[in-house]
């Protein structure tokens, strides 16, 4: 799901004026593939607190801080492409 979407693709696109519609279809591929990639996260996210929850009940130390170091670099991440949004 992580593709790579070049400024240049996107301006041969649109330059083709005949082909509006091929720059339309690549931006909603963009669009698309933004929102999939966050929907992923939230959802990996919210599993992780889960299995952090299950790692504390179960007093296993190395899985709490696996995923612990998963989650917050997911959280980073995410606030790494909050922050660039804003700046748009």
């Amino acid at each position: 799901m992580d593709k790579y979407y070049s400024y240049t693709d996107f301006l041969k696109a649109v330059g083709h004026y005949q082909h509006a519609n091929e720059s339309e279809k690549l931006l909603n591929d963009i669009y698309l593939d933004l929102f999939l990639n966050r929907m992923q996260r939230l959802q990996r996210i919210e599993q992780l607190k889960d299995l952090i929850d299950s790692a504390l009940d179960e007093r296993n130390e190395e899985a709490f801080y696996s995923y612990t170091k998963e989650l917050n670099e997911l959280q980073e991440s995410q606030e790494l492409d909050e922050s660039q949004e804003t700046l748009m």
